[in-house]
């Protein structure tokens, strides 16, 4: 069985959202790291809901999400830009209460993190066996129809699927086959698609495939950095469990999009996604009560306000 050709990335140069001190990190709160990590407003409000808010009937107050990106580093301009932009997408639905403004999610917006959330904590969760079949699917989207093309490469990855070739797709996971069909029936591209499930012929070579459809590499240095930076990080209060949950969840939930999770039998090494995985759950699970106490704490304070 032809594997992988994946290089042993390094360890990349990421400093942990916190000092280091004789016992080990420790979060700093409401700090965000500067350059090229920083995420928008707009995505950090996403990951706001979906942790805080959807468990919570959807509801929140105005005052609360801007008080927890502020928290995150975020100016209150940029906090109430992202609130506007995300309802103007439909996933956000306003209603005035005196001079407040209480928030709920839309039914897209309910659905949209649902379907996330599932996604971001099920995903590495579970080993699974592999029985060796491949899906592969062929779907043809013009040049010219660049929306459309981006909205069928953004559910694929989504899916984990990769493409080592223009409209080509594939991913050693034939049990994704109803969900890629959804895929092509919501897309309307039924008459344009052909895809077909089964063993690899024993054609060509399959490491230069895995290589031409996912940047293994990149994804392998990612997963470093994700276990540099957080694996062994304290918090010393409700605050800190807040932003370093928040922070925790923002980095972890791109490696769906980025890594297919593949079969241990297509991988030449060690595979780092497994730790990293460990770490996530790991220190999710430690810090999520203090985090959600914190939450309602700023909850309780704007809705206090008059």
């Amino acid at each position: 069985m032809p594997v992988t050709k994946v290089s042993n990335g390094g360890r990349a140069d990421v400093a942990a959202p916190g000092t280091r001190t004789e016992s080990g990190p420790t979060a700093e709160p409401a700090q965000r790291p500067g350059g090229k990590t920083s995420s928008s407003a707009r995505s950090l409000l996403l990951t706001v809901l979906g942790e805080f808010v959807l468990p919570r009937r959807g509801e929140v107050w105005t005052g609360t999400l801007v008080d927890a990106l502020g928290a995150l580093g975020i100016e209150e301009k940029s906090a109430r830009q992202a609130l506007s932009r995300t309802a103007a997408e439909g996933l956000l639905e306003s209603e005035r209460h005196g001079r407040k403004v209480r928030w709920s999610l839309t039914r897209a917006g309910d659905r949209l993190l649902r379907e996330g959330t599932e996604r971001i904590y099920g995903f590495m969760r579970r080993p699974h066996v592999w029985d060796g079949r491949w899906l592969v699917l062929t779907a043809g989207v013009p040049e010219t129809q660049r929306k459309l093309r981006h909205r069928l490469r953004t559910k694929l990855t989504w899916l984990g699927l990769g493409s080592p070739a223009p409209a080509l797709w594939v991913i050693p996971d034939a049990s994704k086959e109803p969900m890629v069909r959804d895929v092509v029936r919501e897309l309307d591209l039924t008459d344009r698609a052909y895809a077909w499930t089964g063993p690899s012929a024993a054609i060509g070579d399959t490491a230069k495939l895995i290589n031409a459809a996912w940047d293994l590499d990149d994804v392998e240095k990612r997963y470093l950095a994700f276990i540099e930076r957080f694996e062994g990080l304290a918090v010393a209060s409700g605050r800190e469990a807040f932003v370093n949950q928040v922070l925790l969840i923002q980095e972890w939930r791109h490696f769906p999009f980025l890594d297919p999770d593949l079969p241990a039998e297509l991988l030449d090494h060690g595979w780092p996604g497994p730790q990293a995985a460990t770490v996530f759950h790991d220190l999710r699970n430690r810090w999520h009560r203090r985090a959600q106490a914190e939450w309602d704490r700023m909850d309780e304070s704007a809705a206090a306000r008059h």
